[in-house]
């Protein structure tokens, strides 16, 4: 997909000053951060993404200038050949001034996908997300659940709390980077400037290095672990709906922000019970003396057995319904009906007086018996 022009992605006119663009990056980040639009995390972390690219190269006078003469192009060697990410963002002191001191709005930033963490101006990346699958009754689409899940992954050693180095206290400032964990580097090339930012080879981004490794640990700064988590399944939940976890992803390196955690509910099949919708949907067979005497009959639902009253003369495949005994919907609590079937047992062997009463009960439009119980109701009424 094309990119959009930075002025139409922030919506300010070419000749914005930098207080506009300041104003408007701050009205569409509080807008599209991932955690205040939860409908689609993923859409606001891409929408969110693109914000912020536009906001690095217009909010700075010397690429906003480059990119006002050539376009993409002027500007593209400051993110490199992957395009922009997290690591080129280098507006994190700006935070406070775009957001305000609101506790909330740093929680939001330093939990997103690029971070900005760490002393002296210093990114840690953000851990990665997480998938997994949990398999629950039907029933807990109407009640809910909170099931336990076992997630496996690496966390932070506690030894050297992540670092790698002993006690997390053996390491000194990376000399090549200064801390920063990236390096610049500046190529002039007749009346072009040549700018790359790239993942520091000595420190591998960390902005540190370390003197002496973590004996618990080998100086990777993680273990494994096997963490526990409880997952709130609402009520109403649809089959194949994602739930999303913040912070039980993959843990950050250096003090990094874990990423999050996805769990796809999925529901057992049940032989008596189809859902659709709010509604749920189920048969039951009555015997030919109930469906033209009337009775009751005992039906499954979703949380069980309930007795369904049949009124006389019911005829087949009659449906009845039952209010309030479906599913609730996503959020909601009134209750969707379940819809019951009913099918008419016909007896398939009957005694020749079952027989005679029978075609009696039904009247002249009863056929005819025929062959050796034709003539034993003959001699009978003889």
């Amino acid at each position: 997909m094309a990119k959009r022009d930075y002025y139409e992605v922030l919506g300010v006119p070419r000749g914005a000053s930098t207080d506009e663009i300041k104003t408007a990056y701050r009205r569409l980040a509080r807008q599209y951060h991932p955690d205040v639009a939860k409908d689609d995390p993923k859409a606001a972390e891409e929408k969110f993404k693109e914000l912020s690219e536009a906001y690095e190269v217009l909010a700075n006078d010397e690429k906003r200038h480059r990119y006002d003469q050539l376009g993409f192009s002027g500007v593209e060697s400051d993110f490199g050949p992957a395009g922009f990410t997290w690591q080129n963002f280098t507006h994190a002191q700006d935070l406070e001034d775009l957001l305000g001191a609101s506790p909330l709005f740093r929680q939001f930033f330093g939990g997103f996908g690029g971070p900005f963490e760490g002393g002296g101006g210093r990114r840690s990346p953000r851990g990665g997300d997480l998938e997994m699958t949990v398999r629950l009754p039907l029933a807990a689409a109407v009640e809910g659940a909170k099931p336990t899940v076992e997630v496996p992954h690496a966390v932070d050693c506690p030894a050297c709390h992540g670092t790698g180095a002993r006690d997390g206290t053996a390491l000194e400032v990376c000399p090549e980077c200064r801390g920063q964990g990236q390096v610049r580097r500046v190529q002039q090339r007749g009346y072009t400037q040549m700018i790359s930012i790239g993942v520091c080879p000595r420190c591998r981004g960390a902005g540190r290095k370390i003197l002496e490794r973590c004996h618990d640990c080998g100086g990777s700064g993680q273990q494994q672990k096997v963490e526990r988590i409880q997952v709130s399944v609402p009520s109403g939940v649809e089959d194949g709906a994602v739930l999303r976890v913040p912070g039980h992803g993959l843990p950050g390196r250096g003090g990094g922000r874990p990423g999050d955690l996805y769990v796809q509910v999925t529901f057992e099949p049940s032989e008596t019970i189809r859902r659709d919708g709010e509604d749920a949907y189920a048969e039951a067979t009555v015997p030919l003396a109930t469906a033209v005497f009337g009775g009751e009959v005992t039906v499954p639902t979703v949380e069980g057995q309930a007795v369904l009253k049949v009124p006389a003369g019911t005829q087949p495949e009659t449906q009845f319904r039952l209010r309030g005994r479906g599913f609730p919907p996503p959020g909601g609590s009134a209750r969707g009906d379940e819809i019951v079937t009913v099918h008419v047992e016909i007896p398939r062997s009957l005694s020749a007086h079952e027989r005679e009463l029978l075609r009696e009960a039904l009247g002249p439009g009863a056929p005819a018996t025929s062959g050796r119980k034709e003539s034993f109701f003959r001699r009978r009424s003889s």
